[in-house]
Order: C-alpha cells, then sequence, then structure tokens
C-alpha cells in the first residue's frame, strides 16, 4: 500500500494543502515549526481515528474553524481508493469512501494502515503503563478494525460501573448498608464488565504473542545484540497485579513485578472468552468490598501493564537514553511486521511513518534503521536539516514551507 495524494483543508496549520507521494522514501524536510509533523499526524489520524500527540480532537482543527477535511488517494495493489474523514467540532466526525455518501467515521479503519514512529513514543518506554496499554489497543484496532468495537464496549461499560461504584461510595456506603437494588445494578453491570474485559484481554494477548519475535529481532538489529528485549503481560487477574492507587487508567507496574515468568498472563493464551469471562465474575465478585469502599473498578484489562525487560532487568528505570529510543524503535518496527504479515487484503504493507527520528540516533544506529526500513513500499521521512539522513534513504524530497510545501522543480 501506498499513498499517492494527500489533501488537507483546515488542519493543524494547514488552510489549504496538497501533496502528490509516490512509492519508496519520501523526506518531507523543513525548520522546525512548520508543519511537517502536521502532514505525517493526518495520516496516522486516518488509520486509527486519533492523533499520537492528543487525545482530543480538538485542536486537529485550525484555530477559528469547526472542521477539518483530510482526503486520501491509496493505491493497494491494482486498486485505488478515496478515503475522507471529516472531524468536526460540535457534532459527530464523518467519512466517505470513494466519494460515496457519508458513513461513520469508524468504517473507513483499516482502509489506511500505518506505523508511525515519532518523539513521543519514548512514553512507550519512560511513561506510565496507559501508554503501553494503547499502544496495544491502537494496533488492534489497525490490525482487525473490528476491534475498535471492543475497545469502545470496554471503556463504556467501565464508564457506566465506574459511575455506579462512586455514587454508592458518595452514598456512605457501608458493609452492612448497601441497597439489594445496588447490588442488583451492580450484578449486571459485572456480566457486561466481564465479557467486555475478557475480549478485550484475548485480544491483547493474541497480539503481543505476535509480537514478540520482532520486537527481539528488531532490537537485536538496532543494538549490537548483548542483550535481549522481552515483554510481559501482567493482568489484574494475577493477585500480583492488585494494586490500589487513585489513578486506574495510570496506575504505576504492580507492586514486586520482576521477571519471573510464571506471573506472566501467558497461561491466559489457552483460555477462551467464555472462561476468561468466568475469571472475570469470580475476581469482579471478590472485589465487590474493596470496589464500594473505594469507588471505582479495580479489576480489568483498564489495569493491566505490558513491562519491558532487557535481560533481567526492567526497562524502567535502567534502560538509558540512546537503549529506551532502540526499544520505542523495535515496538514499532514489530508492529510494522505483524501488520505486513496479515496477507487478509492482497497489498495492505502498512506506510511506514519516521518523524523526526534520525536526529536523536547516533550515525551507526541511523544505518542501522536505514537499512532496515527502506525496503518498504513507502517510508515517509520528516526532519529538520536533509543532512540527517543516511544515505540508504535516499528517495523523493519535498520541502515544507510555511503554509504549504514548495512546488516542484
Amino acid at each position: 500500500m501506498y499513498l499517492e495524494h494527500l489533501s488537507l483543508t483546515d488542519f493543524r496549520s494547514y488552510a489549504q494543502v496538497d501533496l502528490t507521494l509516490s512509492p519508496g522514501v519520501t523526506v518531507l524536510v523543513g525548520s522546525n515549526g512548520l508543519g511537517k509533523t502536521n502532514l505525517v499526524e493526518s495520516i496516522g489520524y486516518l488509520s486509527t481515528l486519533s492523533s499520537h500527540r492528543v487525545s482530543q480532537d480538538g485542536p486537529l482543527l485550525r484555530f477559528g474553524t469547526d472542521r477539518a477535511l483530510i482526503r486520501a488517494q491509496l493505491v493497494r495493489a491494482e486498486q485505488k481508493v478515496m478515503v475522507e474523514v471529516e472531524i468536526n467540532a460540535s457534532r459527530a466526525n464523518r467519512a466517505r469512501i470513494n466519494r460515496a455518501n457519508p458513513v461513520r467515521a469508524r468504517d473507513i479503519l483499516g482502509l489506511c494502515r500505518t506505523v508511525l514512529f515519532a518523539p513521543e513514543d519514548l512514553a512507550l518506554v519512560k511513561g506510565d503503563p496507559g501508554n503501553r496499554r494503547r499502544f496495544l489497543d491502537d494496533l488492534l484496532v489497525v490490525l482487525l478494525p473490528r476491534h475498535a468495537g471492543t475497545r469502545s464496549d470496554y471503556d463504556r461499560v467501565l464508564k457506566q460501573r465506574n459511575a455506579l461504584l462512586k455514587s454508592a461510595r458518595s452514598q456512605h456506603f457501608s458493609r452492612s448498608g448497601v441497597s439489594e437494588s445496588n447490588l442488583s445494578t451492580l450484578d449486571v453491570w459485572d456480566e457486561h464488565m466481564a465479557l467486555a474485559a475478557a475480549q478485550l484481554l484475548a485480544a491483547r494477548l493474541e497480539l503481543l504473542n505476535r509480537l514478540r519475535p520482532h520486537m527481539a529481532q528488531a532490537y537485536a538489529q538496532l543494538t549490537d545484540g548483548s542483550k535481549v528485549l522481552r515483554a510481559i503481560y501482567r493482568s489484574s487477574l494475577q493477585p500480583i497485579a492488585r494494586h490500589d492507587d487513585d489513578s486506574p487508567h495510570n496506575a504505576d507496574e504492580p507492586p514486586g513485578g520482576g521477571a519471573d515468568e510464571n506471573q506472566d498472563a501467558d497461561d491466559f493464551l489457552q483460555c477462551t472468552v467464555a472462561e476468561l469471562t468466568e475469571k472475570y465474575r469470580t475476581e469482579l465478585l471478590s472485589s465487590r468490598i474493596r470496589e464500594l469502599e473505594r469507588g471505582m473498578s479495580l479489576t480489568g484489562p483498564h489495569r493491566d501493564e505490558l513491562e519491558l525487560f532487557l535481560g533481567e532487568a526492567p526497562v524502567r528505570g535502567y534502560a538509558s537514553h540512546g537503549e529506551s529510543w532502540s526499544i520505542a524503535l523495535a515496538l514499532r518496527l514489530a508492529s510494522f511486521h505483524v501488520l505486513d504479515e496479515d496477507k487478509h487484503v492482497e497489498g495492505n504493507q502498512p506506510i511506514l511513518i519516521l518523524d523526526d527520528v534520525f536526529a536523536e540516533l547516533d550515525a551507526q544506529r541511523r544505518r542501522k534503521l536505514a537499512l532496515m526500513v527502506a525496503s518498504a513500499e513507502q517510508v515517509l521521512v520528516t526532519a529538520a536539516v536533509i543532512g540527517d539522513i543516511p544515505e540508504e534513504l535516499s528517495g523523493s524530497t519535498i520541502h515544507v514551507i510555511p503554509g504549504g510545501v514548495a512546488p516542484n522543480e
């Protein structure tokens, strides 16, 4: 797959910009602050319907406007498809495929596959567990768009259940004072929660199982290979993963979470969704008193952690800055290979986007990365100066200027 044409209207800093691209390597070069990242951000948005820079859509609209439009002409094998998404300030976003009638924005998921690496990806290594959970969930949506529903269903159930628990807590809950009606309502939400949690956990574990060999290989190729990158999934279904912080979406890793493989959630890979649902039912029931006292859901994928290790040492707190960059790159390169292996749609290799990556790498790692990605069908690279790009990534160059791009000479 490659992007043949990109058109933006009122997206970020651009009132209007049109970009013609070709397969192979394209470097977007220009001084910092001119909008290089805005261009690649829009392409990434088509892939996940979210930005890698902000959590809400508001900042994506050019200041003073109430809607933005992203239009892309994609080429997959011998077929072309036009994808449009309209980002709205005051109503639901809409999309079009091949200029047909508007559809839900999520209906375009899977049409534009991208893997985007940006400086913000250091948060995958150094940030809180929520960043790593989002990494898995965003990749799930790109790989299997139906999991957009899996994730939204879980988020909806979690929000409703937390509201009920918070309400019970605010009514001066005591162990003997909870009403039968509240318990009955909680029973209903526990059923919804158990099923939605089981579906999301099963999807994450299957995805991680596919990512692991590619993560290890990519990290070894980027470095001298003396340390092995590993990933361990800690589920809140496991006793070691229980923790009672007040911010479950930004929970730190569970106490005592060392590199003991026996505490990994890999055993759950053998479980069916029905079996995981039953495990969640049991755990939710055993946690009920604590949850009513705390006014929040203490069990579920929103409290899980993806722990990263170099050898036996946890990455957080031990990895150097250079190692952290290589780990983040390895995660994205692994994503690229998992998507590339997915052959459900012919010609569906993802577009690889490297946003301001090479300025942070030494010469040796620049060359290694360039050799690893140069053969991709389409690679889009941004850089402040063309000298940061290794010669192995020679290709087309587009100069970004204030408000747009310079015409081709």
